[in-house]
């Protein structure tokens, strides 16, 4: 998505959703791409979770939001093969998402710091 702020304009192009009659860009929050986009984006709670046998070199560093989904689980997979935890999906994702800093995580993925700044003004 070209414009992180047009979120209706991506809508109605990507899945053919008209716009309600009302509705602001800023009430449409898109998650990136998959939460292990986030993950890969907090490189030291990755770091600090997975330890020493972590081959950080195989974990992606730019452009993570515009990486395809399986590209970013393959290269967290890969990343912690070695890992007594090593990543899969479920009880693990969710231990390590929870130690995410969403300071990092905002100054690394421009759509985590908008989903940030709309709840931050919402409540």
């Amino acid at each position: 998505m070209a414009d992180i702020e047009a979120t209706w304009e991506h809508l109605q192009a990507r899945d053919h959703w008209d716009k309600p009659n009302g509705a602001t860009d800023d009430q449409v929050l898109l998650m990136t791409t998959c939460m292990e986009t986030w993950i890969v984006a907090d490189r030291e709670t990755v770091a600090k979770h997975y330890g020493q046998r972590l081959q950080t070199s195989a974990l992606p560093r730019n452009n993570l939001e515009r990486r395809a989904r399986d590209a970013i689980q393959d290269a967290l997979a890969h990343a912690t093969r070695n890992c007594q935890n090593a990543y899969i999906k479920g009880k693990r994702s969710f231990e390590v998402l929870g130690q995410l800093d969403a300071d990092t995580l905002s100054e690394n993925l421009p759509s985590f710091a908008r989903v940030r700044r709309i709840l931050d003004d919402s409540l």
